[in-house]
């Protein structure tokens, strides 16, 4: 066998072959590593343009926010006459009265006797045109467009309901009615009586049914700090009345401020004297309050004031009683209409035992006996759980009367 002769030169090649195949794969993964570092800048770069565009923005923003705290503050007035040419007369918050030009860019209808603007400290030009003042004051009261209590849902109480409609409902329904007979109808109707008795439920139903926005307040809201706040908070609720009517005005625990007044040399019950006055101005009626019916709830009638109580002011007197048994029956079935009860609840028994309880003690009643049945995890409630239930709520009102004699007893 013939034997080929070593070659050098062949080895050196292979040799190469082999760095030139390495050298090929680092260039490879270098090129691969390249490729992914510049997408990584590119996507940097977008990302810093972004942000770029963000500060941006946000630097705008706040020199607009620095320019505008840095701008003078503005003065308050109110509109008194609108005038020719663009003018019209202003009063300040300080005092003075201006007669000024106002830009035609502005609404023209928001422009009107009685609107608040802002004026320019330096110039006195109209700025803008703020928000009506009372939707500030009375916005933590009760408003409701159309309330859903309905007659149906307000048991043992008809001979109420049936004068609530001849005094409120029929003057905003078919005011034609007193005009053909020739009588005025009555301006406000006041509901007296205990508590729990269904007083608001009725002036709710009354909303409903006439389909009347509903502006409830409790009387002691107008009892403010500052001196004539509070009767200011009263023009407010008429007049917020009179943009919404038809409407009722319900005026709660009125006592509050229309107590008997007094000799009295303090300054609070002198402002609580002067908040009634301007309640008393408003249900006089010096200007005509369009379609708003007025019902008002005490569980004191004993000591309001006489001057609120005459004809002209509240000309009806409607008691809310605490219901009888018929009544206490009718009560109990709407509320648990829709309960779960057993077939053997006897609702003539329940209406005999609960003698002398109001109509939210019976709906606290039905709550507490679904709470029994719910704690034992039952689908229905039992005559037990109402029996339960009953014990506690008499109990209950057995010991507020106990701590009511103790107050009285011991001061």
């Amino acid at each position: 066998m013939e034997t080929i002769p070593f070659d050098p030169e062949i080895d050196k090649l292979e040799d190469l072959k082999k760095e030139i195949q390495i050298l090929k794969e680092e260039n490879t993964k270098t090129k691969r590593n390249l490729m992914w570092k510049v997408r990584k800048l590119e996507k940097d770069k977008v990302f810093t343009e972004n942000e770029k565009i963000r500060l941006e923005r946000e630097l705008k923003i706040l020199k607009v926010e620095v320019e505008r705290f840095r701008s003078p503050p503005l003065v308050l007035a109110t509109i008194t006459e609108i005038l020719d040419n663009n003018r019209l007369a202003v009063k300040s918050s300080t005092g003075p009265h201006f007669l000024i030009n106002y830009s035609k860019f502005l609404d023209s209808k928001l422009l009107v006797p009685g609107s608040r603007v802002a004026l320019n400290q330096q110039t006195f030009g109209v700025v803008d045109v703020l928000p009506s003042e009372k939707d500030h004051n009375v916005n933590n009261m009760e408003v409701e467009e159309k309330p859903d209590i309905s007659y149906d849902t307000i048991g043992g109480l008809d001979d109420q309901i049936l004068e609530v409609k001849e005094t409120v409902e029929l003057p905003l329904k078919k005011p034609e009615l007193f005009k053909k007979i020739g009588i005025e109808p009555p301006k406000g109707v006041l509901l007296y009586g205990p508590p729990g008795t269904g007083k608001t439920l009725l002036a709710k139903a009354v909303a409903h049914e006439t389909n009347a926005t509903f502006i409830k307040v409790v009387a002691s809201e107008f009892v403010k700090k500052y001196i004539g706040e509070g009767a200011k908070l009263v023009r407010n609720v008429f007049e917020l009345a009179k943009e919404k009517s038809p409407s009722i005005i319900f005026i709660d625990e009125l006592d509050a401020v229309a107590a008997k007044r007094l000799k009295s040399s303090t300054s609070g019950d002198r402002e609580v004297q002067r908040t009634l006055m301007q309640l008393l101005a408003e249900l006089d009626g010096f200007e005509s309050r369009g379609d708003i019916g007025i019902v008002a709830a005490t569980n004191r009638p004993d000591i309001l004031d006489p001057a609120l109580l005459r004809p002209g002011r509240f000309d009806r007197f409607i008691e809310v009683p605490t219901p009888n048994e018929e009544g206490r029956k009718e009560i109990f079935k709407i509320h648990a209409k829709k309960m779960a009860l057993s077939s053997e609840i006897d609702v003539e028994l329940l209406a005999n035992l609960t003698d002398g309880v109001s109509g939210a003690d019976i709906k606290s009643i039905c709550t507490e006996a679904g709470m029994f049945a719910i704690r034992e995890e039952r689908d229905e409630v039992t005559v037990s759980d109402f029996m339960d239930a009953v014990n506690k709520i008499m109990k209950m009102d057995h010991n507020e009367e106990f701590r009511k004699e103790a107050g009285v007893m011991f001061g």
